[in-house]
């Protein structure tokens, strides 16, 4: 048995939801954890404050349906793997549907306190601005999309490859009290009930044609932020900026972010909106709502007039208004192996978005892995990779090799940032898809709906198996 106590630290760059996951997950397997984070010596343009795990853009961890939404599933392999990111985003969950959002102030407290409490933990405000030294051993760079400009060209100097980037754009919070209720309304979409939820969990505000128009022609015409130096580099379209939408099309926003399906307007029932405006509840004294899918780089001063054009938003008063920063992220199935190691120097591994996944829970369960691989690798341990039938799995996939590789027609590699999603877990078996008794036509949604449900729940019973529950 291995003799705790004499085990060398872990070093891990970066206190993000990755950086946070793995020094958790690193800790509790009984060895000890540096965690090198630069806020509070070095600011960002997108952080507010200088809490681990702070939430920059959206503070929902979207789906918490973990039966049929492969957001959900890796919510609930995390669970399962003792993940502190998803205890405290459960101890802090505000209402919001059919998906997980947490009290953003809360939650970030609540990690800072839970790593600062650990015995094997150590927390060190610094910058580090090159790769870390080789005498620090294992380490885990999770410095995320907001990585220093320093560290980034240290990164690219030793790959010897470019590092890709994205814009990342963030939307705008609304206090409560300047919305207009007798124009809006509350109701999740087709009333779904989620975690913490009542099904009238999202302030509604209502478009028709004429209003719908007009606001997309003022998006297209506003007054957006310049690229500078940044001009070329590509959006992840699970982020766009919602101006951007709307230049892709008069109707793209109709069907993306404001679309008015499963919606009825409460003051005016018989009259279908033609399009809606989304906010969901930001923090848990319901005091501030966040306006979905509403990334965006228009200038300040563009964005208050713009979006008091919405019915209900009127006289908005903004808590924060949006804005844009840059992600930069790593050519991952080129650069990493299975168990998220750089090639050129396996001690050093690479969690969170930087490895090119998108999205607060894929970073934290990316830096989950990372950390148990780190922590098995110290102990002299099997590094045990979790079944490519899990979401867990499926996401290390796509990261370290699942992407297919092509070139684009400037014959730079192609690798993307990437959501979870069932597209990336392996088919089911020929044959599991069987027309339930009594059923007439089983084709479309129905075998669709089926078909998640079995891949989530081969992936639950999969994951628990891996981790020995």
């Amino acid at each position: 048995m291995t003799d705790r106590s004499s085990l060398s630290p872990i070093h891990i760059v970066g206190g993000g939801l990755a950086g946070s996951e793995a020094a958790w997950q690193v800790a509790n397997a009984g060895v000890p954890v540096i965690l090198h984070e630069m806020r509070g010596v070095r600011g960002t343009d997108a952080h507010k404050t200088d809490g681990l795990a702070e939430l920059v853009c959206s503070n929902s961890f979207r789906s918490d349906d973990a039966t049929a939404n492969a957001v959900g599933v890796i919510h609930a392999e995390m669970r399962l793997a003792g993940s502190l990111i998803m205890a405290c985003a459960d101890r802090h969950q505000v209402p919001a549907g059919g998906a997980l959002a947490v009290d953003r102030d809360g939650f970030s407290a609540a990690v800072t306190e839970a790593l600062d409490a650990h015995p094997l933990i150590t927390i060190v405000r610094e910058e580090i601005t090159g790769l870390p030294p080789e005498d620090w051993g294992l380490t885990i760079v999770a410095t995320g999309p907001l990585t220093s400009p320093s560290l980034a060209e240290a990164i690219s100097a030793e790959t010897g490859e470019d590092a890709l980037a994205f814009f990342d754009a963030i939307a705008p919070i609304v206090y409560r009290d300047s919305i207009d209720m007798s124009v809006c309304w509350y109701q999740s979409r087709y009333d779904k009930v989620g975690p913490g939820g009542t099904g009238k969990d999202y302030i509604n505000c209502p478009m028709d044609e004429a209003q719908y128009n007009a606001f997309v022609d003022a998006l297209i015409a506003g007054d957006a932020v310049g690229f500078k130096e940044w001009e070329g580099t590509p959006y992840f379209d699970g982020c766009l900026p919602i101006e951007v939408m709307a230049e892709r099309g008069r109707e793209t926003l109709r069907h993306g972010p404001m679309k008015p399906m499963g919606l009825t307007n409460a003051h005016n029932p018989t009259v279908k909106p033609y399009a809606v405006v989304q906010l969901r509840q930001d923090n848990a004294l319901g005091t501030l709502y966040n306006m979905v899918g509403f990334q965006t780089k228009l200038r300040y001063g563009a964005q208050a007039e713009i979006f008091r054009m919405i019915p209900g938003l009127e006289q908005a008063e903004f808590a924060r208004l949006g804005g844009l920063h840059r992600n930069t992220y790593i050519h991952s199935p080129v650069l990493l192996d299975p168990s998220l190691r750089l090639k050129s120097r396996p001690a050093l591994r690479f969690a969170g978005q930087i490895t090119g996944c998108e999205g607060y829970v894929e970073s934290a369960s990316i830096g989950l892995l990372a950390g148990r691989f780190a922590a098995a690798e110290r102990k002299g341990e099997e590094i045990r990779l979790p079944p490519a039938t899990t979401a867990l799995g499926s996401l290390l996939n796509h990261i370290t090799g699942g992407h297919i590789v092509s070139e684009d027609e400037s014959g730079k590699r192609s690798f993307q940032p990437m959501n979870i999603n069932f597209g990336l877990f392996p088919e089911l078996q020929p044959g599991s898809l069987v027309k339930p008794e009594g059923v007439k036509r089983f084709r479309g949604k129905d075998k669709t709906i089926m078909k998640r449900q079995l891949i989530a729940a081969r992936a639950l019973e999969d994951c628990r198996q891996w981790l020995g529950l």
